[in-house]
């Protein structure tokens, strides 16, 4: 049997770098292939994709990551959990039947396959789509049911690993998503009886992994990294005990071949936990990667379990663009060197996907918040830095922990970082302000004041932004056009979709969002303590990017924001029109909070801001006002013992912003695109009169759970998928409605997509949401046929009734 390799492991290394290119090269490559397939075909995604391994890999070279294996490699068209599923040809049975068979990714026919899996065809649904732990990256849920097939495909990564080193001389560490987070990941296929687990798939799946392994050997790999984040999450199908127990029994496994790669295990995204520290240790695996940015240094069982073995540092933060306290990440390095028995290297936390590239290019942002960030780029120097006073001492950094030292001095003592007045004001916030009128008094006043229909139809806010919108937006922000002109084209726009809203038969209608960017940095523009950049994308899901601002000082408003463009609409229809606006708790999850303020706090700071902006709403006559949370449930704490206090904050939030609204005032809120069911109590306690939710892509679960929950308010669950470009069937919507009006009670139903519509072309909008209506309108004349029968039977509902179908 071939001995293993035993390259000694690098001191410095990141677990994985941003991937969809400094200028989203691989968006623009893909969205033109999805556009046009004949004039950019699936080709050019692939060149593309080899373009920016082998740019990433002389970058992160170039940046100090010299050593062989230092640089991860990745690489792939899409996302790394379906990567990681083809890599085990995991094609869902519809997929197959409708001729799509297992293929490599890095092939013409794997881009193919890929594109289907993660937006449908034209009959066929995309794989789910949901968030990744507790960030805002989302990935495609597998479906691996007991009858899937399964067979090892190492084709594409060996490729990236042997054509990179081909390119640039470097070697690369290959990365594959842990075969126990990939089936913790994973749901049953959608046809698979009731009670079918992935985790049940673990045999088939190792031995598949041992095959993957022995191909990456063969092409002379010395390291392979597989990642085990559901370590540090609680809250999967088995207890604990079993969980770490078959940890234990798959890298046992895993390990056990001489003809392999050595094998280096993260978790990332917080803690382990020492008992999955001591399995690990239990077993042959030749590295960990301990995550010392939200975690803590190992225990002395386990240091001294896993014996001469390396641990990588994860002392660099891999999810915030501050930069790290050095002397913080000093002290903790120090503290694992003097415990552990064998050699300490540095690295990140997690991978960098979740960080912009480089700050470098922000020539635009305020020089001081500036100095204080670090993207990428910067955090491989901090890596470099770090390693290298590990080797030779700190006295060899010591001029970058002093300037680091006094960037830190220089952000406390900034006048934007804490404003009197701002904490003042949050100081006085009182339990009162957290609180609106019954629920029940509520309803009925907003009963009164709107008068609608059974089953109300709506958006979720945003609608196409063409070409023409960009281009104004552009034009505006480079000074080309004066600002009475930049109004005049977006009054055009919202003219425009008033009119189609109108048109289709909506029942409450939007102003369209033509004037905002994104829904978070719009706000981000608007408010003080922000700041915005240029360049800082960082990769959401599929081909999907956004830039997070950054929040780094104390929040307020400054003037009105949204009040002119809604009222605007509103003086076009005599229908209701939403005033939309983005909720505290997204507008921290989706920018880089500071961490030099409690959460807590600097949410209420946020929440005051809107609560103003919905009392001048008001005052403006607006009826109905959407505060969007859909990222509640995305920053809910992977440890249970934790989720307690983030909800109390995270729902207190949005009831100060939202307290203050009048009784005949509705409130909706969306969510979407994550697993609602374990906050049900806290999306119930948001005390919202409506929310609106994702449901298509998770199929009928969500409904079922909310009329099981016995969820009291208004709910209105997504009936058309908006991630994809697939327009859904009358027949599916109508199912949709009927299933979520027979199961919740059609009084308390809307009908709605999952989300806003921003991405979609309006030829696809208006056919689908042309369809959405029709559905609403047809079962409103099913349920008005029973209401019908069943008054044959019982007494005549009382005048004023809103008739629905009863609740099961």
């Amino acid at each position: 049997m071939t001995a293993r390799h035993t390259t000694p492991f690098p001191t410095a290394t990141v677990l994985g770098y941003p991937r969809i290119g400094p200028d989203r090269e691989l968006k623009k490559a893909l969205e033109a292939y999805w556009g046009d397939p004949a004039q950019h075909p699936a080709q050019t995604v692939l060149d593309t994709l080899t373009a920016l391994r082998e740019r990433t890999t002389a970058r992160l070279t170039g940046l100090g990551l010299t050593a062989p294996a230092a640089v991860p490699s990745e690489g792939f068209a899409v996302d790394h959990v379906l990567d990681t599923a083809l890599a085990l040809g995991a094609v869902p049975a519809r997929f197959a039947a409708d001729g799509y068979r297992p293929a490599a990714p890095d092939t013409p026919r794997g881009i193919e396959l890929v594109t289907a899996l993660s937006r449908g065809t034209d009959h066929l649904e995309p794989l789910e789509l949901t968030k990744w732990f507790d960030t805002n990256y989302h990935y495609y849920v597998p479906e691996i049911g007991p009858d899937t097939p399964l067979g090892a495909r190492p084709e594409s990564i060996v490729q990236r690993f042997t054509a990179t080193l081909e390119a640039t001389g470097t070697v690369t560490r290959p990365v594959l998503v842990g075969p126990l987070s990939l089936l913790l990941l994973s749901r049953p296929e959608t046809t698979d009886e009731p009670g079918a687990r992935p985790l049940d798939r673990l045999d088939d799946v190792v031995a598949l992994y041992t095959t993957l392994l022995s191909a990456l050997a063969d092409a002379g790999v010395p390291w392979v990294q597989l990642d085990e984040p559901a370590l540090a999450a609680d809250g999967w199908q088995l207890p604990r005990a079993e969980l770490v127990a078959a940890l234990e029994t798959v890298y046992a496994r895993l390990s056990y071949p001489a003809h392999r790669p050595q094998i280096l295990v993260t978790v990332g995204y917080g803690d382990a936990g020492e008992d999955a520290q001591l399995a690990l240790a239990r077993t042959d695996v030749d590295a960990l990667a301990v995550d010392l940015d939200r975690g803590d240094v190992p225990g002395e069982a386990a240091l001294q379990a896993w014996g001469e073995r390396l641990l990588v540092a994860g002392v660099i933060g891999g999810r915030t663009v501050w930069r790290t306290d050095l002397a913080r990440a000093v002290e903790k390095l120090d503290l694992l060197r003097s415990r552990a028995l064998g050699p300490v290297a540095v690295g990140t936390a997690t991978p960098l996907l979740h960080v912009p590239h480089d700050v470098a290019r922000e020539t635009g942002l305020d020089p001081a918040v500036r100095a204080w960030v670090a993207f990428a780029d910067q955090k491989v120097g901090e890596v470099v830095e770090l390693a290298r006073g590990v080797e030779h001492g700190w006295d060899a950094v010591a001029e970058t922990l002093r300037h680091d030292a006094a960037l830190r001095e220089a952000r406390a003592n900034h006048p934007a970082t804490h404003r009197a007045e701002v904490r003042e004001r949050t100081a006085a916030v009182r339990d009162a302000d957290r609180r609106r009128d019954t629920a029940e008094a509520r309803r009925a006043a907003q009963h009164e004041r709107l008068r609608l229909p059974v089953l109300p139809t709506t958006t979720i806010g945003s609608f196409p932004q063409t070409a023409e919108v960009r281009t104004a937006r552009a034009e505006h922000r480079a000074g080309r056009i004066t600002d009475a002109q930049y109004t005049a084209r977006i009054r055009e726009e919202i003219a425009r979709t008033v009119r189609a809203q109108e048109e289709l038969g909506l029942d409450v209608l939007v102003h369209g969002e033509a004037e905002r960017n994104d829904m978070v940095q719009y706000f981000a523009e608007a408010l003080d303590g922000f700041a915005t950049t240029r360049h800082g994308w960082v990769q959401s899901y599929g081909s999907r990017c956004t830039r997070p601002s950054i929040l780094f000082g104390d929040v307020s408003r400054p003037a009105p924001i949204t009040v002119d463009w809604t009222s605007y609409a509103a003086s076009l229809t005599e229908r209701p029109v939403k005033g939309m606006l983005t909720g505290p708790v997204t507008i921290l999850a989706w920018s880089f909070v500071r961490d030099d303020a409690p959460a807590a706090e600097v949410a209420d700071q946020v929440a005051l801001a809107l609560r103003d902006e919905i009392t001048d709403l008001e005052a403006a006559g607006t009826a109905v006002i959407q505060v969007d949370e859909p990222a509640l449930r995305e920053l809910l704490p992977l440890r249970e013992a934790d989720r307690p206090a983030y909800l109390d904050w995270s729902v207190g939030s949005f009831r100060l912003a939202t307290g203050g609204a009048a009784t005949d005032t509705q409130i909706h809120t969306h969510l979407c695109y994550s697993e609602f069911e374990t906050v049900l109590d806290a999306i119930d306690g948001l005390d919202a009169d409506v929310t609106t939710l994702e449901a298509s892509r998770s199929g009928s679960g969500i409904v079922d759970g909310l009329a099981a929950a016995g969820f009291p308010r208004d709910v209105g669950p997504g009936v058309w998928d908006i991630h994809s470009p697939r327009v859904p069937t009358f027949d599916e919507v109508a199912q949709r409605v009927r299933h979520a009006a027979h199961v919740i009670g059609a009084e308390r139903v809307w009908v709605n997509p999952d989300c806003g519509l921003k991405t979609r072309g309006w030829t696809e909008t208006e056919a689908a949401l042309d369809r959405l209506v029709a559905a609403a309108v047809t079962v409103r004349g099913e349920l008005a046929r029973e209401g019908d029968d069943a008054a044959r039977a019982v007494p005549a509902a009382p005048a004023g009734a809103v008739v629905g179908a009863p609740k099961r």
